[in-house]
């Protein structure tokens, strides 16, 4: 038996040893459960790679930037991940920093490091963005690399918990601002989905300390304040329950003391108006134990000693929370009126209580460990993570990482199937959501809903404990769009949306092999030659896999026959270096692209006017589809922006005027700019004019120049009939990897 009482200070030196590691801490954590003599050359050998390659690069503490890797490798092996994955943790940022390839690092490293580098690689090469500038594809990256190899999000969150700690040396402010609520929004949650609490909460904290610096540094010293009382309280209660488990002949426990980490107490007295007085679970007891049995017995011994606080009991060992968390919670008025919540586990709840994921994907070394088995394992236990890639892969919004951030981060209701299995839904989950959770076929078939013995409509909210049965029919039509109205959960509107666009699939794939085959044979190709392995082999990165997804996708006009056969035939898409393009695409040659442009009514009417002298605002630049407003400007008549336009903001509301645009409307070409914000490579801008020139949109002109940072900022001034064919354009600049932020341009 043993007793503790750790303080938040010493929990987190836990984690945060003073002395700077080197890679024999590395190696001597390592051999604690690594025996195999290659296992540990790896990790050697991508030391010494990440070592030359990272010779002359220093962090802004001034220690060598090598220093970063070596200290993230050694929290990986305090996990106890494989050595691929710490070998990936020392060499995380060669590819992006230096001028090693992923190819390059595969022969040195094997296959199995350099794809979790890529992972990482491509998660880092992204700006954080608030949801109003998000961009669909960067989710969708961050997303899909999560999906396939969970060691990538390992490696990712280590690496971002090392950069918070050294945050402070950072000299822009803003900068450590804008780190730490990405830090606060994006990582700290998806440690905590993934049950990593120890680093979920260190992240909050370190989040918290530069986001609320006041309100963190008040917390801690009141907590530092108090901490001797706190401690006499804990220890005498530890004390108490030692002597109730001695008495009772329960051995071999654990019991500890800790005080809740800053982040989370803030969060109380911020969102419940509470003090620090009024927080019950400040100082929280831990009793671990090693059987189920005993936890349950534990808990029935502290419940006869001491009074339970009402409605204060939670019992996560029969209901699991869905990142593996098992453990009963209640909380009891102790000796002289003082409040303690107790937690009770056993040794293995209480490991995966603190390093979730990690603690189940400890390395096991021999022949039988296999990482694709490995992540099944996770699929399993994760119900969230199994459905991952397919809400990243049907995703066709504009942010799946809106749509399923609810899914991911805050899944808190908890239902059962009439054989007891539990399933985790979003708050305000529905039976169709449910249904689709159970399987695809079940909610494609499913005709009604049973709850708690009762027929319930399908806009019915479950409720956690509710048993739910679906009902089926396996001749219906299937889902239409009112479904829609029915499902929360971006998992089932997914699933609805596809069954939906199968129907219409077939005639895009027809229509695209019609368009490509007829293209094909000016040039002579026989279609016979593409089947889905030559598809699969040069069309992969792009998310196709066979030749029918390659037909739709030019069916849906993502994707032209001509670049198509030019991917086929080995032709280089870019025929011209950047500088030839921005020469091609100046100003002084804008006008040899424009000569044919329409120059008749826009398309806008004003209710009441026969013939209003209307002007499109240059300011904003509005495109048909655009939502819209008009101005009545003084001498110039109505002047039409676009909704958002920051010129308008200021102005007297009394000369807005309703305004809309005409029904089926197509005979102007409208002038609109794009802004793209891209990390700079070589041709880079030659690529983006290829990928527009792949649309039956005209440029008129491409303006190219470089940030301070050395990012690469390039405008293009474009035509386009409407909003869909803006917004098409798009979508194909934002499958380029580098491009990170597409905006239109105001003035």
């Amino acid at each position: 038996m043993s007793e503790k009482v750790q303080t938040i200070d010493e929990f987190k030196k836990d984690d945060q040893a003073e002395k700077a590691k080197t890679i024999k801490d590395v190696l001597d954590v390592a051999q604690t459960y690594i025996n195999n003599p290659e296992s540990l050359a790896l990790i050697k050998k991508a030391y010494d790679i990440a070592d030359e390659c990272h010779k002359g690069q220093f962090r802004k503490s001034g220690e060598p930037y090598v220093q970063h890797p070596i200290e993230v490798a050694y929290i990986l092996a305090q996990l106890h991940t494989g050595p691929s994955t710490i070998a990936a943790g020392l060499v995380h940022d060669v590819i992006e920093d230096t001028d090693m390839t992923e190819e390059k690092m595969a022969e040195l490293l094997g296959k199995d490091v350099s794809s979790i580098v890529d992972g990482v690689t491509k998660i880092s090469k992204l700006k954080y963005m608030t949801k109003d500038k998000a961009l669909a594809h960067d989710h969708q990256k961050i997303l899909l690399a999560m999906s396939k190899d969970i060691r990538v999000v390992l490696v990712k969150l280590v690496d971002r918990l090392h950069n918070m700690r050294t945050l402070q040396y950072h000299n822009d402010q803003e900068k450590q601002m804008r780190i730490a609520k990405e830090t606060l929004d994006l990582y700290a949650p998806l440690a905590h989905r993934l049950g990593m609490y120890r680093i979920k909460a260190e992240l909050e904290d370190l989040s918290l300390k530069y986001l609320s610096k006041t309100e963190y540094d008040e917390i801690a010293a009141a907590i530092v304040e108090r901490k001797s009382e706190r401690e006499d309280d804990i220890a005498m209660m530890i004390e108490l329950i030692k002597k109730m488990l001695d008495s009772h002949s329960i051995k071999n426990y654990d019991i500890r003391g800790r005080i809740k980490n800053i982040y989370s107490i803030y969060k109380k007295i911020v969102s419940k108006n509470k003090t620090m007085d009024d927080i019950y679970d400040l100082l929280a007891l831990r009793v671990i134990v090693n059987s189920i049995e005993e936890c349950y017995q534990v808990l029935g011994l502290i419940h006869g000693e001491w009074t339970p606080l009402p409605r204060r009991f939670k019992d996560y060992i029969a209901v699991p929370k869905s990142n593996m968390y098992q453990s009963l919670h209640t909380t009891v008025v102790g000796p002289n009126g003082k409040i303690f919540e107790i937690q009770i586990r056993t040794y293995e709840m209480d490991t995966i209580a603190e390093y979730g994921v990690a603690a189940h994907w400890a390395y096991k070394e021999g022949a039988e460990y296999v990482p694709e088995k490995e992540q099944i394992e996770i699929s399993k236990k994760l119900k969230w993570y199994k459905d991952l890639s397919s809400y990243v892969e049907m995703s066709s919004d504009k942010d799946p990482l809106d749509n399923i951030i609810e899914d991911i981060f805050d899944a808190n209701v908890y239902v059962f199937t009439p054989k007891g299995d539990v399933i985790d839904l979003p708050a305000g989950s529905m039976p169709l959501d449910f249904a689709y959770r159970i399987h695809s076929r079940v909610g494609d078939t499913t005709v009604g809903a049973i709850v708690n013995g009762k027929i319930v409509p399908l806009s019915y909210k479950l409720k956690t404990g509710d048993v739910v049965e679906i009902k089926t029919n396996k001749n219906i039509s299937g889902p239409t769009k009112d479904w829609l109205k029915h499902a929360k959960t971006s998992h089932a509107r997914h699933k609805i949306k596809a069954f939906i666009n199968k129907q219409k699939r077939d005639e895009f794939v027809l229509r695209g092999q019609n368009e490509f085959e007829k293209y094909a044979k000016q040039f002579g190709y026989n279609v016979s030659q593409l089947d889905d392995k030559k598809v699969k082999e040069l069309f992969e990165r792009n998310n196709i896999s066979s030749l029918e997804d390659l037909y739709y996708e030019i069916g849906c006009s993502n994707y032209s026959p001509q670049v198509v056969l030019n991917r086929i035939l080995g032709i280089n898409d870019i025929k011209f270096d950047d500088e030839q393009m921005l020469e091609q695409y100046s100003e002084e040659n804008a006008y040899r692209r424009v000569s044919h442009a329409k120059n008749n009514a826009y398309g806008v009417i004003v209710e009441g006017l026969d013939k209003p002298h209307i002007k499109l605002a240059n300011c904003c630049q509005p495109v048909y589809g655009d939502k819209i407003y008009g101005y009545i400007s003084k001498g110039y008549g109505i002047i039409v922006h676009r909704e958002g336009c920051p010129n308008m903001l200021n102005d007297e509301s009394e000369r807005y005027i309703e305004v809309n645009w005409k029904k089926d409307f197509s005979g102007y070409e409208y002038d609109t700019t794009l802004k793209i914000h891209a990390i700079d490579k070589r041709n880079l801008v030659a690529e983006m004019i290829n990928a527009v020139n792949a649309t039956k949109v005209t440029i008129t002109s491409v303006t190219s120049t470089k940030d301070k940072s050395g990012q690469n900022i390039t405008k293009f001034k474009l035509k386009v009939k409407n909003i869909d064919e803006l917004n098409h354009v798009i979508l194909l600049l934002g499958k380029i990897s580098e491009i990170y932020d597409i905006e239109r341009y105001f003035k």
